[in-house]
């Protein structure tokens, strides 16, 4: 067989493993569930060794389905969820679970440190705001509450470059990774060792920084034997799971933008030049000379996910008999209530908010119910309420003059021909879906097509392997009752939100 590539994906509620071959076809795709903790309220952590158990299980499903040889793969790329703070020792040992980009335990730090250098400060080097979610404060947290832990840290790694260490055995930090840090240097992408020593992170703690595309080592004969892979295999550095997905579904242009459609929500325009905002999230794509400048919100298709979860059984029982998945079956629901949902609007703040509110004491919040709303309507309502969450990110980047013309959907949420089109609607603009379920894990694997040569550069990789398979065109009907529960969207936050901060 043609060497074919590898794409790793650790999301936050499971791991995803594709075989490609040149030309971006799927030829084997396996995914791996694990847990995500909630010990106490604002919490999120995971168990990084959870990660690697699901990758080995994964990868050597994926092989053993596809009857493709270890040694067919010419390369393997890494994408990750963003801010872990992966603490291990010398040995490569984790030392305890990591934070998720969930976790808002480090709010109190983050004002601290705004305070005690300066947010203005922090934002100039770093390009983004000091907030509870990033990296910053979970090493911080760790030195405050973790005294023990903390003495025993060698390096802090993120979830992609944990999974190239258990690979490789190489600690490393990729470019893309970088903008969890606020001692990192946004334009010039280099740590600053006088930020760190300000903040208190050790400079001992930062690993080498690599391109994503680089090849920063082979599988390792343990690593083979754990999950399936030919010693000597090449692994690229890898990258964000949001921007590997913005690459897969073919955004390298500069306007070029991704619509995340995964457990978080959000977008990613791509830009060459340096251009932050406070509210907004900037970070290098994982192509050379570019940045991605993102909104990234809590409410996305795990909004979704929840509500499946806690009120679908009746689907889930029902969709034995049909043939369907209770996912199905609730956009069935959902397209049976008119557009706007009989006036009721949902706040997708289900895990507090991101950008551009940055309120980790945000709620969830359903408003305008009555005796005569179903269970559609809830369900219809929840989607228009992460699309009016993307709107919120999209207007608030077009203010600063970085506006996104067409939209290239991935994550799961894309398969929801209604949900793409509330999008499309809300958005007042068009949406684009490529391969919506493996846009993440293509764009990892092309990095290390590049890297390994099997490309010769990003452009071929995209021409080749990334095709649009449905467009959706913003339907002008809609425009007048979206625009007015957008509103309310709107002012219901900002009505609510000090009595969010009280609870």
């Amino acid at each position: 067989m043609s060497a074919c590539l590898l794409g790793i994906d650790i999301g936050t509620s499971a791991c995803k493993i594709a075989i490609f071959d040149r030309a971006g076809h799927v030829l084997s795709a396996v995914t791996a569930d694990y847990a995500v903790y909630y010990p106490h309220p604002g919490w999120a952590e995971q168990n990084p060794e959870e990660w690697w158990d699901a990758v080995c299980q994964a990868t050597k499903t994926a092989l053993r389905q596809s009857d493709i040889s270890p040694g067919d793969i010419a390369g393997v790329g890494i994408d990750g969820q963003s801010w872990s703070a992966i603490a291990v020792d010398e040995d490569g040992r984790v030392l305890t679970n990591t934070p998720i980009w969930m976790d808002t335990r480090a709010a109190d730090i983050c004002r601290e440190q705004n305070e005690a250098i300066g947010a203005d400060a922090l934002f100039a080097l770093s390009g983004n705001s000091l907030q509870p979610s990033y990296t910053t404060a979970k090493i911080l947290w760790y030195k405050r509450e973790m005294s023990e832990i903390y003495s025993r840290i060698s390096k802090i790694l993120q979830s992609n470059s944990y999974i190239a260490f258990k690979l490789t055995g190489e600690m490393t930090q990729d470019l893309s990774q970088g903008y969890g840090l606020h001692c990192f240097d946004m334009q010039k992408g280099v740590w600053d060792e006088a930020m760190a020593e300000r903040l208190g992170i050790p400079v001992r703690f930062l690993p080498p920084i690599h391109p994503c595309h680089e090849i920063i080592g082979t599988v390792t004969d343990e690593a083979a034997k754990a999950c399936g892979l030919a010693p000597g295999t090449p692994v690229a550095a890898g990258g964000l799971d949001a921007a590997c997905g913005t690459l897969g579904a073919g955004v390298i242009h500069p306007g070029e933008t991704q619509e995340q459609g995964g457990q978080a929500g959000g977008m990613s325009i791509c830009i060459d030049h340096y251009q932050a905002d406070p509210r907004l999230i900037l970070g290098y794509h994982v192509i050379p000379g570019c940045w991605l400048l993102q909104g990234g919100t809590t409410g996305g298709g795990g909004v979704m996910r929840w509500l499946e979860k806690e009120f679908g059984a009746y689907e889930r029982l029902a969709g034995r008999d049909s043939d369907k998945s209770s996912l199905e079956l609730y956009n069935e629901q959902a397209e049976a209530i008119a557009p706007g949902s009989d006036g009721v609007v949902f706040l997708p703040y289900m895990a507090g908010e991101r950008s551009p509110i940055w309120d980790s004491k945000a709620k969830g919040v359903y408003y305008g119910l009555d005796f005569s709303k179903t269970k559609g309507h809830f369900i219809r309502a929840a989607m228009e309420g992460v699309a009016f969450a993307l709107k919120h990110n999209l207007d608030t980047a077009e203010n600063i003059g970085a506006k996104a013309d067409v939209l290239r959907a991935m994550g799961g949420s894309a398969n929801s021909l209604l949900w793409t089109q509330i999008k499309a609607d809300v958005t007042g603009k068009p949406i684009v879906v490529p391969a919506s379920d493996t846009a993440t894990t293509l764009g990892a694997a092309m990095l290390a097509g590049v890297g390994t040569g099997l490309y010769k550069d990003f452009g071929e990789a995209v021409s080749l392997t990334v095709q649009t398979r449905r467009r959706h065109e913003p339907n002008p009907e809609n425009r007048e009752i979206y625009e007015k529960n957008y509103r309310v969207y709107l002012k219901l936050y900002n009505q609510l939100k000090e009595l969010m901060q009280r609870a």
